[in-house]
């Protein structure tokens, strides 16, 4: 495939499945068969990004417990623990190629606010550009709830937005998009991700791991939408990177979209978290798809949350579900004073301001389908 042929930079993310068994324990023969993967991609020239689970479970097997602990500050000491295994594990995979890898650590807070985002950006940059393998992983010792991506897939797929690469490959114990309510078969090839793409996905199966297909549906959709081809396939595959590039790997090819989001649209969609939500009606949601238009006050129907003007919220159709991201024209307060009026109406009540849309269309973007 084209997007294939002339990929130059690649991320690639190893869920904690892959990478140990069910009790913690270090599964070496895959990680070094990773590591020679990678470093014959990097005699092809491309350069290669490393998004790598597993410190929660590495922690867990040398701390001895049988189960993922469900309390935060359990979770946050096995990933203590775990981490600087991780990175050691790395380390001495690497060291027989030749490669310097290097340990970044990230929660969503270091990619909320614009100059942190471009600061971290730079950073890949710098060690892409000088032959660094760059292992990215959630910073699981601080994260709390309000500030984790939620899962390394997710986490994955920003990395590769954040960095402009052209393929993400998602490892993990599934052998790709399992079509489970029809043929049985792996889905191959996937244009875009419909209603029926979404109903093949589960949920996690294994006690190791927190995602499931329905995370790396959604990894693969925020990275088609940056202009990113996604693969998922199974880890224990010795192989399945060569057999990707060379064109006959086993798993799910998603073809990036042909018009991918600008790099300021890609942070207002995914890296900052919402303040506020806007609920919305069929007009309103029908007039942003397909008319691409400003989000006007007279199709919103109610305002969530405490947000000041400028601030990125949520737009919700009449299902609940996300239509839209967008920095708000209004504050909370005055947003709740204009709910269902006209452009006429506002600007009465705000004589001095020159925009009067709930959101302007050149900062607003549209999610999901």
């Amino acid at each position: 495939m084209h997007f294939l042929e002339n990929a130059r930079r690649v991320v690639i993310k190893l869920g904690t499945g892959v990478l140990t068994s069910g009790s913690g324990d270090l599964n070496t023969e895959v990680v070094e068969g990773i590591a020679r993967e990678i470093a014959a991609l990097k005699m092809r020239g491309l350069q290669v990004v490393l998004v790598s689970s597993g410190a929660v479970g590495l922690g867990r097997g040398r701390l001895g417990l049988k189960q993922r602990p469900k309390k935060l500050s359990s979770l946050q000491k096995c990933a203590a623990v775990g981490q600087s295994l991780l990175t050691e594990l790395w380390q001495h995979a690497f060291e027989p190629h030749g490669i310097n890898v290097g340990q970044l650590l990230l929660t969503r807070e270091d990619v909320r606010s614009r100059k942190r985002h471009l600061a971290i950006r730079d950073l890949f940059e710098e060690m892409l550009t000088e032959g660094i393998v760059p292992i990215v992983n959630e910073n699981d010792t601080v994260s709390a709830a309000e500030i984790k991506f939620g899962d390394n897939d997710v986490l994955s797929a920003l990395v590769a937005s954040m960095t402009k690469s052209q393929l993400l490959i998602i490892l993990s114990t599934a052998p790709g998009l399992v079509d489970m309510n029809g043929t049985g078969e792996i889905v191959p090839v996937v244009e875009s991700i419909t209603a029926q793409i979404e109903a093949m996905a589960g949920g996690s199966g294994t006690v190791v791991g927190t995602g499931g297909m329905i995370t790396k549906i959604q990894a693969a959709r925020l990275a088609m939408r940056s202009g990113c081809g996604a693969f998922i396939g199974s880890g224990s595959d010795p192989a399945i990177i060569t057999d990707l590039f060379a064109g006959h790997a086993t798993g799910t090819i998603f073809i990036p979209s042909r018009l991918p989001l600008g790099s300021r649209k890609r942070w207002l969609a995914w890296f900052e978290e919402p303040r506020g939500k806007l609920s919305v009606d069929a007009g309103a949601v029908k007039a942003l798809r397909e008319k691409g238009s400003s989000l006007l006050a007279k199709g919103v129907t109610a305002a969530e949350g405490r947000f000041a003007r400028g601030e990125v919220v949520s737009v919700l159709g009449p299902k609940g579900d996300v239509v839209a991201r967008g920095l708000a024209g209004f504050a909370h307060e005055d947003m709740k004073k204009i709910l269902g009026q006209s452009s006429e109406q506002i600007q009465a009540l705000y004589p001095t301001r020159k925009h009067v849309e709930a959101i302007h269309r050149d900062e607003l973007v549209l999610i999901g389908r």
